[in-house]
């Protein structure tokens, strides 16, 4: 097999992957090829299906219809052969937190049978990698939620998986910790680990090969983070309302609603005290919204034409996507 076609090979493919729950609808007809080395991220809001798409892909939940395989192997049959092949990091990773770091090291290279020289080689490695040397002896229940992340990430690593699931890895850390996490992760990347990660955050997104935008358990864009940005029709601009701050949120509201009635509008989104404007003409259509705002007593400031970020993107493609449907309910 050639350099090319090693980095093109699929290692995790789904067709027609669904799960119900009762009468929830979990995931929906899940479609997706994950390629070797890609960082591919499932971006999407609390409940959209991410969790429940990991744990089938672990092999750990059967779907309800359809089916997955994993570096080969599907994940009904042949779970334990993938077990071997993946490191899973859940969103509430189970460390024990009376053992110190290295310790909670050692019980998880004794789960998948890293034993002698070779353990010992892996730990230290480990510990440098996530930065944790110096923490080796301290209780991991007494570590920040930084370090946590990234201890609960060397135990993913111990056995030397080929693929890395981890869901929602950075929730509920701080910036700084954010970033230093996602730096190990491009040096993973850089390795050629193959990384499927799903998080909340539109910043994350833009440093995946792939996105999928995930919305009521399916997928409905699934391309480069620069691609997607690309779908979003006119140009954008950014202004902020000077009235905003003064008369809050209601306010904010007014000045959507005034705007979105002009010509050349294509949508209007609330973001703070700010609004982002999407138009056919940018130099055209900034000086009218200006002086419609300043018939309705709200001027402007800071009014700038900028290109849409990946959560512009993705709020105009979920709405896009939910009024096709409304169309469909109406015509049926």
């Amino acid at each position: 097999m050639s350099s090319n076609e090693h980095r093109n090979q699929v290692v995790i493919s789904t067709t027609n992957l669904t799960k119900r729950f009762r009468k929830v609808l979990a995931v929906d007809g899940l479609n997706l090829e994950v390629r070797r080395g890609e960082v591919f991220g499932l971006v999407g809001p609390d409940g959209a299906g991410k969790t429940t798409t990991f744990r089938m892909l672990a092999a750990i939940m059967n779907p309800t219809e359809g089916e997955a395989t994993v570096s080969g192997f599907d994940t009904r049959r042949q779970a334990e052969d993938i077990k071997h092949h993946i490191g899973y990091m859940a969103q509430q990773f189970n460390l024990y937190p009376d053992l110190s770091v290295e310790e909670n090291l050692i019980f998880f290279a004794d789960i998948f049978d890293v034993r002698g020289a070779e353990r010992e080689a892996r730990l230290e490695r480990l510990l440098d990698f996530a930065r944790l040397t110096e923490f080796r002896n301290r209780r991991a229940g007494h570590l920040s939620g930084g370090m946590k992340k990234k201890l609960a990430l060397a135990c993913c690593l111990i056995h030397e998986p080929e693929i890395l699931y981890l869901d929602e890895p950075t929730t509920g850390v701080d910036p700084v910790s954010r970033r230093e996490f996602w730096d190990i992760l491009s040096s993973l990347h850089a390795r050629g680990t193959t990384i499927l990660v799903s998080t909340p955050y539109m910043d994350e997104a833009e440093r995946c090969s792939r996105v999928g935008l995930v919305y009521e358990g399916r997928i409905i864009v699934c391309d480069t983070p620069d691609n997607i940005k690309g779908m979003i029709e006119g140009e954008m601009i950014e202004l902020r309302p000077t009235s905003a701050t003064l008369f809050g949120v209601g306010r904010m509201r007014q000045a959507r609603e005034v705007i979105k009635v002009l010509d050349g509008i294509r949508e209007v989104q609330m973001f703070g005290d700010l609004l982002h404007v999407f138009v056919d003409d940018a130099g055209r259509r900034a000086p009218e919204i200006e002086r419609t705002l300043q018939r309705h007593d709200m001027g402007t400031e800071g009014t700038r034409v900028t290109s849409p970020r990946m959560e512009e993107a993705y709020i105009s493609l979920v709405r896009r996507q939910a009024t096709q449907e409304a169309e469909k309910v109406e015509e049926s």
